[in-house]
């Protein structure tokens, strides 16, 4: 089994100024469901080296982070669960059919232009019918080339070093081809030995100290490569997007630490490649957005602990998907659309037995859009459709789901600045290949797990010019019910575990968010950031059981995250806090599974210089800088403090 595999088996620019780069969501004008963004330099100060680790600051978000360099880290939105969530890169949505967990620890900052992060669904109606299935989605934008008149190129080099005897080069190269043609080329290489110190203690449950010692985290190395190509031109009434990406890497797999075992013998080896190609023309009131992709994902996973039985398996996995999107202005304020995507999965894998499943999916999708200034409204309609096929057996049924969803934004003052939102939308997430079809673990009769969210916001957004140049209020109130739940569950003599649909969760929580950007001085900016989420996300499955209405594993009634930057004459200074509350690591809220809660200060400084056409920068980071013990996981302990020094050269 792969790790991936294991968690399924488990219980439960160069933009220099700063109104270019603060985290803000788009003005209440456009934006009817509520959005999150983080973009340019401030995303670069955030002392985040992936895009999970820049997830952390966005409201309603919990992280899984099995630590270190190289470890897995998933994203989980409104504690609906991870395959809830939609990652899209570049406008076409990422895939895991083996198990639904798209490893965010992946995908580099150093070529990404902007993170958004969307409750509900992205606020536009011409989107891919796969992206209106999603119960929340994160799109990730990579940088597009910019040319000034007279310029042929970029180029940008950049190297990192620090805690873990990491080594991380990366280089950018921007190619203006034609006057309507450009290309990039982005390469990172990462390496590191991911051995870091942490304080190992435990309390029993009457509270007395079990032990307490110090360690050093083994087989955490990682040595990984990013390879990504991008075509990107425009036509007479159009433009087209194509993208051509590998991900290679060699890891350990450092697992809990239990029992006094401190280092494993599992190794992963991943080699993920995909092409994708995106083409939207404009013709008149018609709009149409059409892509394709195709991806091949390769997992190698190795054991060779002696206490454990030896396990070298190869895990194949083929995707082809294909969506075209269609949008008419019928008037000046109504929009209507149409989409159909089709998507083809299949799974292999030299494992005895394996039933080497394949899978059609098609997503047909109708959405309208109604302006009226103040207010705005969005309705769509999903109807998804799934057929498996088995090698050497039986496949269940077909499965068809039709899941609505209806969006609204009110101004009631002229300024637009604050407005009122309010959502309604039901989803789903069709079962893996893991949960149906894994060997003595999966169930082939498992029916989808749906989900019903409501939502209620208000937001204030001013954007001005002396002292305050921006500032920003938001609140969100929701409550999601999540049906058929999909857990693992024991049975028979020998503990073995089933996949079943027991679970009911209801969750009720709120958001709040604030920021403001303030210019004391001439070139002086000063930007304060907080947000905080409560959530109560009970288990309601069953009134018999033990953990009826207690907190699910992991989610935290409490969270929050504050960030304070200053520019000022090309120095920066950056300081970001980080707080999880308590939580619980099983089921049952009881003593003996409660996880401590835990926070983190980052604090960063750099220093921007240009000669010419030459760009400088030189970047300090500390993260953790009060090196606190905690874990993300349990038995999964995370660094203590730990540095990064970052040099770049742009030209």
């Amino acid at each position: 089994m792969t790790t991936a595999a294991a968690h399924a088996a488990e219980p439960a620019d160069t933009a220099h100024t700063l109104r270019e780069v603060v985290v803000t969501a788009r003005r209440p004008a456009d934006d009817i469901i509520p959005a999150q963004v983080l973009s340019g330099d401030e995303l670069r100060r955030l002392n985040s080296n992936s895009v999970a680790d820049a997830l952390r600051y966005f409201s309603g978000v919990q992280v899984k982070d099995y630590g270190g360099v190289g470890g897995i880290k998933t994203v989980n939105i409104r504690s609906m669960g991870t395959n809830h969530t939609g990652v899209v890169y570049d406008g076409v949505e990422l895939g895991n059919a083996q198990n639904g967990q798209i490893d965010l620890g992946q995908f580099s900052l150093d070529n990404i232009e902007a993170i958004s992060l969307y409750n509900g669904q992205k606020s536009e109606i011409l989107q891919p019918a796969k992206d209106f299935g999603s119960a929340g989605s994160i799109y990730m934008r990579t940088r597009t080339p910019q040319f000034a008149d007279g310029e042929t190129y970029h180029a940008r080099a950049t190297m990192r070093t620090g805690s873990f005897d990491l080594i991380n080069p990366s280089a950018l190269v921007e190619l203006r081809l034609s006057e309507r043609t450009n290309a990039s080329l982005s390469a990172e290489w990462l390496n590191s030995s991911g051995r870091y110190k942490f304080r190992y203690r435990r309390v029993n449950p009457a509270g007395e100290l079990a032990y307490d010692t110090t360690a050093v985290r083994e087989n955490g190395d990682i040595n990984a490569t990013r390879l990504e190509i991008n075509f990107n031109g425009t036509l007479p009434q159009g433009e087209w997007h194509f993208k051509a990406y590998n991900y290679n890497s060699e890891r350990g797999v450092p697992g809990a630490i239990v029992n006094n075992v401190w280092r494993r013998g599992e190794r992963i080896w991943d080699t993920n490649s995909f092409a994708q190609g995106r083409y939207t023309g404009y013709f008149g009131r018609f709009t149409t957005l059409n892509s394709i992709k195709y991806a091949h994902y390769r997992t190698h996973y190795v054991n060779n602990d002696d206490k454990q039985v030896k396990i070298d398996n190869l895990y194949k996995q083929k995707e082809l998907y294909f969506s075209s999107s269609n949008q008419y202005e019928a008037t000046a304020w109504l929009r209507v659309s149409a989409a159909y995507d089709l998507m083809w999965n299949t799974l292999e894998a030299d494992v005895y037995g394996f039933a080497k499943p394949d899978r059609i999916s098609q997503f047909l999708s109708a959405a309208a859009a109604v302006d009226l200034g103040r207010l705005k409204a969005q309705a769509s309609a999903l109807g998804t459709f799934i057929h498996d096929r088995l090698q050497g057996q039986q496949a269940p049924p077909d499965k068809s789901v039709f899941t609505p969803a209806v969006f609204a934004s009110w101004a009631p003052l002229r300024s637009r600045d604050f407005s009122v939102r309010a959502f309604y939308k039901r989803s789903f997430r069709m079962p893996t290949f893991n949960d149906l079809y894994y060997a003595d673990m999966g169930n082939s009769q498992l029916s989808p797990e749906r989900v019903t969210q409501y939502n209620l916001g208000l937001v204030y957004d001013h954007a001005g010019s002396g002292l305050i140049t921006a500032a920003r209020v938001s609140s969100d109130i929701y409550y999601n019910r999540v049906r058929d739940k999909i857990v693992a569950y024991p049975k028979g003599q020998q503990f073995r575990w089933t996949m079943l649909n027991l679970g009911l969760v209801d969750i009720r929580g709120g958001d709040a968010t604030a920021l403001l950007t303030i210019q004391p001085v001439r070139g002086l900016f000063v930007t304060g950031r907080a947000q905080y989420t409560f959530q109560r996300a009970i288990d309601i499955t069953n009134p018999a059981d033990n953990y009826y209405r207690d907190q699910i594993p992991y989610i935290p009634r409490h969270s929050g995250s504050a960030v304070l930057n200053a520019t000022w004459r090309g120095w920066g200074l950056n300081y970001s806090w980080i707080y999880v509350g308590e939580r619980y690591n099983q089921q049952e809220n009881i003593r003996y599974n409660y996880t401590q809660p835990w926070y983190t200060s980052d604090l960063s400084v750099s220093k921007d210089l240009r000669l010419g056409r030459v760009g400088l920068r030189a970047l300090l980071e500390v993260n953790n800088l009060l090196s606190q013990d905690y874990d993300v996981i349990l038995n999964y302990p995370m660094p203590k403090r730990n540095y990064r020094i970052t040099l770049s050269v742009e030209i």
